[in-house]
């Protein structure tokens, strides 16, 4: 690293995996790099902690599917690099109603992009997966690629590379400000520190960074329940059984989407749960729980009860983690609309984890002023009315 008087080539705030993929990308090219994060490592205050995560390649938008194949090598490099298994194939498998408009786009989004799936009607899905029940009319894709992300032991990896690399991973230090310039100044609970650059993934905080920069994102923070339930049979549910991750869309029971994987995490728990959540400020997030996670308790409870008799309908354990969507449930990947050595990620809605080495690799871009990797017009501020302009 440079000394204490040279301003860093980047500092990246929010020490989460899209931070850290930031950071691990820019220290791969020899960029001095500090990564600040308000609590100390490990902590389970934000988005990215926790075992598991979904990896996929079934989407209903071209962008994400195209950025996938590029994160499943990168996955694997890091898995190489770490020495510590960070994946594990099981198969994801979508369930939808017969005609259901979005389960027919993600198939064709797949056939266009050569991703290898299987349809399943009713009758082969239940020999398939006999533990499994089936609305009538329900019926089944398979992408084979899919499974499950070991996601505190890739922050880990990442962190630890990071610092292999050069970075410094400085925890415990929250940013209180951060004035505009050439330098940025960023302000924290310790000390000053100067960068070329700043990248800011700070998940539900990144409003209140930058408030004072004369922006605010429309970002929603939720407070996520994840629920494990015991199974009846230990093992029965789990990768030893061929069982795969899964997400279900159930119209008829909620708007949004019921997703799991297999049993693991916990011996003899699968964990389900709800794609959604309740309004929360961060620093509030493990206030008593309200009556509305009372009702989506159930409400996954109904789901379980009528899909996996072979699980108890009462959870065992329940976590909670942070949501920050936007709208359009897409990204934000763009500079600040006045201040382009100010790099904003956010909004990642749930489903960012997998897509971190991309959105790090464009971030990265972004900070060091190179051509972006993908097209970032899904992402930019200037889609949300009255926020931007033209893309700097």
């Amino acid at each position: 690293m440079a000394s204490p008087t040279d301003p860093l080539d980047a500092i990246v705030v929010g020490a989460g995996i899209q931070g850290c993929f930031t950071a691990y990308h820019l220290a791969r090219h020899r960029k001095r790099v500090l990564v600040l994060e308000q609590f100390f490592l490990p902590h389970s205050r934000g988005s990215s902690h926790g075992q598991t995560r979904i990896i996929r390649r079934a989407y209903d938008e071209d962008f994400y599917t195209q950025m996938m194949d590029e994160c499943y090598q990168t996955w694997a490099q890091l898995e190489r690099e770490a020495g510590v298994q960070l994946h594990r194939q099981t198969g994801l498998l979508i369930l939808g109603m017969k005609g259901d408009q979005e389960l027919q786009i993600i198939q064709a989004t797949m056939s266009r992009h050569g991703v290898e799936h299987q349809y399943l009607p009713s009758e082969e899905l239940k020999q398939c997966f006999p533990n499994i029940w089936l609305n009538k009319g329900e019926v089944g894709l398979l992408e084979k690629t899919g499974g499950v992300l070991y996601a505190d032991k890739a922050l880990r990896a990442l962190q630890d590379a990071i610092r292999q690399l050069g970075g410094i991973v400085q925890d415990g230090e929250k940013v209180l400000e951060i004035k505009p310039g050439l330098p940025v100044t960023v302000r924290t609970t310790s000390r000053s520190y100067q960068a070329k650059s700043v990248i800011i993934t700070a998940g539900p905080w990144t409003n209140r960074l930058l408030r004072p920069l004369g922006i605010q994102l429309p970002l929603q923070t939720l407070r996520i329940n994840v629920y494990y339930w015991p199974e009846k049979v230990p093992g029965s549910h789990g990768v030893s059984k061929a069982f795969p991750c899964f997400i279900a869309l159930d119209r008829n029971l909620a708007p949004h989407y019921f997703y799991g994987m297999p049993a693991g995490e916990y011996p003899g728990l699968m964990k389900v749960s709800y794609h959604h959540g309740n309004n929360a400020d961060p620093e509030e997030r493990d206030c008593p729980s309200a009556f509305s996670d009372i009702q989506e308790a159930e409400l996954v409870s109904r789901f379980v009860r009528g899909h996996f008799p072979g699980l108890e309908p009462t959870p065992a354990i329940m976590e909670r983690c942070m949501y920050t969507n936007t709208p359009d449930k897409h990204f934000i990947l763009d500079r600040h609309p006045k201040y382009d050595n100010i790099i904003i990620g956010a909004g990642f809605s749930g489903h960012g984890f997998k897509l971190s080495p991309v959105v790090g690799k464009v971030l990265y871009e972004l900070s060091m002023k190179l051509t972006p990797s993908y097209d970032l017009t899904p992402f930019r501020i200037s889609r949300f009315p009255g926020l931007g302009k033209a893309h700097l």
